[in-house]
């Protein structure tokens, strides 16, 4: 991370572009005429494109940024970065303004135990790292506080994770309610 952010940056030269193999890859601009730009990637190629098929590129502070709608650029290549970033980093969670943003790492990760339970419990949205806890937690408080039901709704395609997310908001539940009496 500390690489990623002292990185040399330009908001005017560095743009997302679209690749076939990766989705978006990272070029640096080098020239411009009308309205085509000449382009260096990542990967090292040279391409000249339209300057409207560049995407803007956040600055590296926001690197694995933990809610996206705080990216000074939301663009498809931006929120894909991120996520990508993020999940190799085994960070599956990610807020985007007031949704939870999971992606399923087909694994089981040690990040449902009790004990992490225990350190979501009662915290408010920012101070702990994204996660499915968080989500259940003030959903319960909120259910307690204001004395109104209340919903989560867990979508995504076949295979995404939703009945095993489920399950996970139903443990918590159970957690919380055990550890109240």
């Amino acid at each position: 991370l500390l690489a990623a952010t002292t990185k040399k940056f330009d908001s005017k030269k560095n743009i997302w572009i679209v690749d076939a193999e990766e989705g978006f890859i990272a070029a640096e601009i080098k020239s411009s005429k009308g309205d085509t730009i000449t382009v260096v990637t990542s990967k090292g190629n040279e391409k000249t494109i339209k300057k409207d098929e560049g995407q803007q590129m956040n600055p590296p502070k926001f690197e694995k940024t933990e809610d996206m709608a705080n990216l000074t650029f939301l663009n498809d290549a931006s929120v894909l970065h991120n996520l990508r970033q993020r999940y190799f980093s085994m960070m599956i969670y990610t807020y985007s303004g007031l949704f939870c943003v999971v992606i399923n790492p087909y694994k089981r990760l040690p990040i449902y135990s009790e004990s992490v339970c225990q350190m979501y419990q009662g915290r408010r949205r920012n101070e702990m790292p994204p996660h499915l806890f968080a989500v259940s937690d003030e959903a319960y408080r909120n259910m307690q506080n204001d004395h109104e039901n209340q919903s989560m709704l867990i979508t995504g395609e076949s295979g995404a994770g939703k009945t095993e997310n489920t399950k996970k908001v139903i443990s918590y539940f159970a957690m919380v309610g055990a550890s109240q009496g």
